[in-house]
């Protein structure tokens, strides 16, 4: 979960984009999907380097709600403690309350159980095929990018299921939070309270997770698809940025408008579990 306070995408020169974004908007209206998804599918044909960025909308045909606050669980103001839900999962509750936090991670969790890959997780592994390297770059922590097999994959918010101690550093996987006795769960080695390997609200991402991001967009890249995320956070935006400065097309494959739209080469206004599948026919029957 991304900080709270993260700041908004900063552009470096906002009249670099003005007329990028009106023509973006235009192309939007005038093309239907069926053409938007003729037009993706052709980028792709193209493409040697792909950067595919996903949020909570890529998992909701996975039956995962989608936040805010976990696809409406909490919808009103406070929890049912009298905090925000920001507040019960942010770092600085934690510790002071584990407990507190640990009560909200659980129900989250039981509300995703059972969630599987959808066509959208499995046709990313499956455009992986057709291009040198697809790099997938999830906000979600439900990994259902893993359990589909995607091969180079940046979780930046980390993984509900992996669990690690606070104090002695030891982890461990879980399928799910059934097993766990006690909220907070202890560690089993030196009894420490264990949490999520995720980033709380108020909590910085984590290093390793940053550089090698870094690293995919140093090394450039050809198309970057942005799937059902509202890339609210600078640094989720950076690549359609680049790419509105000529360094690559932007697709965006989401049934709403989002803050970069406008900047997008191609808008693909659907879910992405109708729209991928649909990219890789495209890509297959033209021989890619």
């Amino acid at each position: 979960m991304p900080r709270h306070n993260d700041p908004a995408p900063r552009l470096t020169s906002p009249a670099t984009y003005i007329h990028r974004s009106a023509s973006g908007i235009l192309r939007t209206m005038s093309c239907s999907l069926d053409d938007n998804i003729a037009r993706a599918a052709s980028a792709l044909g193209s493409a040697s380097r792909v950067l595919a960025i996903t949020g909570a909308g890529m998992s909701a045909d996975s039956g995962m709600p989608t936040y805010r606050g976990v696809g409406g669980l909490y919808n009103d103001q406070a929890t049912a403690d009298g905090v925000p839900i920001e507040q019960a999962l942010s770092g600085p509750m934690f510790a002071r309350d584990p407990a507190l936090t640990w009560k909200y991670l659980a129900q989250i969790e039981s509300a995703c159980r059972g969630a599987r890959p959808n066509a959208g997780h499995q046709g990313l592994v499956s455009l992986a095929e057709h291009v040198d390297h697809l790099c997938v770059v999830t906000q979600n922590v439900d990994g259902l990018h893993r359990a589909a097999g995607t091969r180079h994959l940046i979780e930046m918010h980390g993984n509900i299921h992996r669990l690690f101690c606070v104090r002695c550093g030891q982890s461990r996987e879980v399928a799910d939070y059934a097993g766990l006795r006690q909220w907070p769960p202890l560690c089993a080695r030196c009894a420490g309270v264990e949490r999520p390997a995720v980033v709380l609200f108020e909590e910085t991402l984590p290093r390793s997770a940053l550089e090698r991001y870094q690293r995919e967009l140093a090394s450039g890249f050809d198309v970057v698809l942005m799937i059902g995320t509202t890339a609210v956070f600078e640094y989720i935006a950076a690549p359609v940025y680049a790419a509105a400065s000529g360094q690559g097309t932007a697709i965006e494959i989401n049934p709403a408008e989002t803050p970069i739209t406008g900047l997008c080469d191609v808008k693909c206004a659907g879910r992405a579990a109708d729209v991928i599948p649909a990219l890789l026919r495209q890509l297959e029957a033209g021989g890619r």
